[in-house]
């Protein structure tokens, strides 16, 4: 008999469907997942989207000539030009790059030689351009280039002029030309100042209405890269979000000539934002309060005030809200909606208010803090509210997930699971679903001839050198400022690696707050003034826009070890790059114990570190130089395994075909559609069968228990349900069940007396006791004898402290569960409800953080109290065991637990019982029931249920009377 359902509840997150990769993912449509997918168009919404509109009259620069990136300024002694390659330009950064930063490169430390890799025996070229024709200054990557090729020209790609060029990071466009920019750099000297919003905006009379698409450089690159590389197999889907730039300027007939052309050509559907709203929205609550949030930042005065009191989030709300608007326009029936990250926390309870029978899952592609942090945001319930209106809510890594249930559970007070949270109306999903990345075009991409150059070039540069390679944004959050003084103190313990060891930092934008709170500078220039000679330089920074993307894969194929130091990171995508350009070298990973990578068990054969310990970083640092190459290949294969296994085309499928499930299941339980219990249609099938099954919950359902008389201790059935009880159990063709949560000692042993032809379930499943026999009164039988109930002590001690200071509560101890009354009087004041409500959420996570993972308890909340076992122990579980073949549902005159014996299987037969009617609010118990073909299950609860029928608890009495008395 299947009865899988409160295991399907209570299994770990992300075990219900395996992880397909793209090899074993066959391509005819016999497949069922993939099959699903292809009946349904995905709606991708995303802050920004993957391609953006760019007005010709900003083209990149034609082959020909040199175009000088815009950040640069028109002063000598700065960064020569660099080249750029006609057409759509890609970042090599998609994957890893922060959906919230701009494009502005971040500030180089300062103290940085104008030219410290120069080769010996080489004469640098000058370099002439309209800025200085005196300027010398050649990045790392330009004096390779002019080495290898023996030209002035910068990059390695064939131009017009017949010189080799390659394409670099971001094109001289108005993609560029972003919302987010620095205010004020802080070497204004050396640099253009960046523009404003306003400054940016297009004048409707200053150009033409010819413009084309490219690709957006402040998309999510790890999302649009798992996207495609789902290819033919997810054709079908549309893109909703921002292009990135200022809109404000673009005339009414050019911005629908942009919705109609992009949306023609599959690329998306812009939302148009004003921009001063888009700013504050992006630039004040999605960076200054939500990102430090997520990553365990709580800012210090004087930012406190912006922290807990933002007025911005008006505009993130208004930003929602027109992400809504379009989704809800361009929705059609069998779509799946897909919301990616905090910027748009929001939109699924938007959503859901519009399109209620819609699938929407929600994906958090940062990290998720404990609810100690997330607590302090002003907004947190509406931000938690607003994401569980999704069917499916995914996170990164198992932990993440575990401390949004929890969060949940102790702000909005909602009974937590394994699999999800249950609120009063409707199950929403939380899944994990690990990103990864698309290891068949990266192994294209490496064969690529430029790489093998540039491959060539380092070696030949670094001879005799070891090289470690880190990519960061300079942030406070990255802990690039721990890296270098971890390796500041390496070069100190291990001076025999002194000019021996070069750190190749390549720094990923970031806004120029963040990055003077992440304090990089000085300490560089610090560790460079201290170590540096006229040819050794022992830290370099290379900018995102200053690499090309050859020209990144062989930096990671030449690195002796690759070191991450995040104080808190999702996935480090970037690690998984690493792993893959290694598969030759197989040289170390060292990675931080924070990232979200680090969760699991393939990359536990990385060197582990505590970003915050630099003695212990330095340490890692010499085990990974001087690794015996045996060790290294058995680390790395391990690393290789994880992936390749969780690829981009596992994330992508595994999380659409978890969400499309569990809106399927949220439906078929949508109260709506459950009607009230219509007794003469069930009463046939009542009479004419031979042996029946009743199942009834006690209190709650037949009996309203008067919450003033529980502290006195005072238990006093009703007569009437009593009575009902004894007349059902009369006829011999009933066997009879009471189920109920209350202990055995002073309440049911009470009940069993007066009404002894019906078995018991006491304390939600912790003990049985059956009808009494011929030979006397039947024992009662423990269900969690073999459990270890040692956490009742310390659970007491936590709910002994928060009962002296929540006026009126008081602990109910059973003997395998705890009960905690925190409101017994309703003529209390509201104030001392919601004062009652705060301890009941801050109890309950105190208990499951000390107390839930290590014995495996479960808490289920009440309106006015909350229940604390076993995990595995529920009313659901027991009637299990009461249907189990040899089980007293087959000889309820039996005296012994045979169905309990560890020898009795499922599989001797199917249960005989002919007709089963269960009564109550449990709706694991629900669920469970109606996998058999013979029952008639019926919820009084006042939630969304899968019950067949529904009956309010005023009218269970009345109901089962009509069945005692029919003939």
């Amino acid at each position: 008999m299947a009865m899988g359902d409160l295991q399907d509840r209570l299994r770990p997150q992300g075990a219900d469907l395996p992880h397909i990769t793209l090899d074993v993912l066959p391509s005819s449509s016999s497949n069922p997942t993939m099959s699903s997918l292809r009946h349904h168009r995905i709606i991708i919404a995303s802050l920004f989207l993957p391609t953006t509109a760019v007005l010709d009259d900003s083209n990149p620069p034609s082959p020909g000539e040199l175009a000088q990136p815009s950040f640069i300024s028109p002063t000598p002694n700065v960064r020569g030009p660099l080249s750029r390659a006609a057409g759509p330009l890609k970042s090599i950064v998609e994957d890893l790059k922060d959906k919230s930063r701009g494009v502005t490169p971040s500030v180089t430390p300062r103290a940085e030689p104008a030219n410290p890799f120069s080769f010996p025996g080489l004469t640098l070229p000058t370099v002439t351009n309209n800025a200085s024709d005196n300027a010398t200054t050649n990045s790392l990557m330009d004096v390779l280039a002019q080495a290898t090729n023996g030209t002035t020209t910068n990059g390695m790609g064939a131009g017009a002029n017949g010189t080799r060029r390659h394409q670099t990071t971001h094109s001289n466009s108005h993609a560029g030309q972003t919302r987010v920019q620095r205010r004020t750099t802080r070497s204004s000297a050396q640099r253009t100042p960046s523009r404003s919003l306003s400054s940016t905006r297009h004048d409707p009379s200053s150009h033409s209405q010819r413009w084309h698409i490219e690709s957006n450089p402040h998309c999510n690159g790890g999302l649009k890269n798992a996207v495609e590389s789902m290819g033919g197999r997810l054709r079908r889907k549309l893109w909703v979000g921002t292009l990135g730039t200022n809109t404000d300027g673009l005339r009414e007939s050019l911005r629908r000539s942009m919705e109609w052309r992009m949306r023609d050509e599959g690329t998306g559907v812009p939302v148009w934002i004003p921009d001063a709203e888009f700013a504050s929205c992006y630039d004040e609550f999605c960076h200054q309060v939500l990102w430090p949030c997520l990553h365990y930042a709580i800012p210090d005065a004087p930012k406190t005030k912006s922290f807990y009191e933002s007025a911005a989030f008006k505009q993130y709300v208004a930003v929602n809200q027109r992400f809504a608007d379009a989704i809800a326009a361009a929705y059609t029936d069998g779509d799946i909606v897909w919301v990616n990250d905090y910027h748009l926390m929001l939109l699924p309870a938007m959503l859901r208010a519009r399109l209620p029978g819609a699938p929407i899952g929600f994906f958090m592609h940062v990290a998720f803090p404990s609810s100690e942090i997330f607590r302090c945001l002003s907004v947190r319930e509406d931000l938690l509210r607003g994401v569980l209106g999704a069917d499916l809510i995914g996170f990164q890594t198992a932990n993440y997930g575990r401390h949004f249930r929890q969060t949940v559970a102790r702000i909005l007070g909602a009974e937590a699971l394994p699999k999800g949270v249950q609120m009063d109306d409707h199950f929403v999903d939380v899944g994990v679903f690990p990103m990864g990345i698309d290891v068949g075009s990266l192994t294209e991409k490496k064969r690529d001839p430029e790489v093998a150059e540039w491959v060539q070039s380092l070696r030949q540069r670094y001879a005799g050198m070891k090289i470690i390679v880190g990519r960061d944004k300079l942030d406070g959050i990255q802990g690039v400022r721990h890296k270098i003084q971890a390796f500041e103190a390496f070069l100190d313990k291990y001076p025999e690696f002194q000019g021996k060891v070069v750190l190749i930092q390549v720094a990923l934008q970031t806004t120029e707050e963040n990055e003077a709170q992440g304090g990089v500078a000085d300490v560089v220039s610090h560790l460079n003034s201290r170590f540096s000679t006229l040819t050794y330089q022992p830290v370099v920074f290379l900018h995102t826009q200053d690499l090309t993307f050859s020209q990144y894969l062989a930096l990671l194929t030449v690195a002796d070890a690759f070191v991450v130091t995040s104080l808190r990171e999702g996935m480090a995508l970037r690690t998984h790059e690493f792993v893959e350009c290694q598969e030759e070298r197989h040289r170390p990973l060292i990675l931080s114990e924070f990232t979200g990578s680090y969760s699991y068990s393939g990359f536990r054969s990385c060197i582990p570190i505590n970003p915050w310990d630099k003695r212990m970083t330095a340490k890692a640092i010499h085990q990974a130089l001087t690794m015996s190459d045996e060790e290294a290949l058995s680390r790395w294969e391990d690393l290789h395994s994880h992936v390749v296994t969780q690829s981009a085309q596992a994330f992508v499928t595994s999380f659409l075909v978890r969400c499309l499930r569990a809106n399927i299941e949220h439906l078929q339980g949508d109260a709506v559609a459950v009607a009230q219990l219509d007794v003469q249609r069930v009463l046939p099938r009542y009479r004419h069968s031979q042996k029946r099954l009743l199942l009834v919950d006690f209190e709650g359902t037949m009996w309203q228990r008067d919450l003033r008389t529980i502290a006195s201790g005072v238990f006093d059935p009703p007569e009437e349900a009593l009575r009902l009880l004894n007349r059902l159990a009369d006829d011999p063709r009933n066997d009879v069940w009471l189920l109920s949560g209350l202990q055995v000692q002073g309440a049911m042993d009470s009940v069993a007396k007066k009404a002894p032809k019906i078995g018991i379930v006491a304390e939600n499943g912790c003990f049985l006791k059956t009808r009494d026999g011929r030979g006397g009164e039947s024992a009662w039988i423990s269900m969690v004898a073999n459990f270890n109930l040692t956490w009742k002590a310390p659970c007491l001690e936590i709910l002994n402290y928060f009962t002296e200071r929540t006026p009126g509560s008081f602990v109910e101890e059973r003997a395998a569960s705890v009960v905690w009354r925190f409101w017994t009087d309703p003529e209390e004041p509201l104030s001392d409800l919601q004062w009652a409500r705060r301890q009941a959420a801050e109890a309950q996570n105190h208990i499951f953080d000390s107390l839930g993972e290590r014995y495996g308890l479960r808490i289920i909340p009440g309106q006015n109290s909350f229940l604390v076992l076993p995990n595995n122990i529920s009313r659901s579980t027991a009637v299990g065991a009461i249907l189990h073949p040899g089980g007293p549902a087959h000889s309820p005159l039996a005296t012994r637990a045979a169905w309990l014996a560890p020898e009795a299987s499922e599989a001797e037969g199917a249960p005989d019982v002919d007709f089963v009617l269960a009564v109550g609010k449990d709706e694991k118990l629900m669920r469970r029931l109606n996998e058999l073909d013979n029952a008639e299950t019926v919820s009084t609860g006042n939630k969304g249920t899968d019950a067949k029928w529904k009956l309010g608890p005023e009218g269970v009495v009345q109901a089962l009377w009509r069945f005692a008395e029919a003939k």
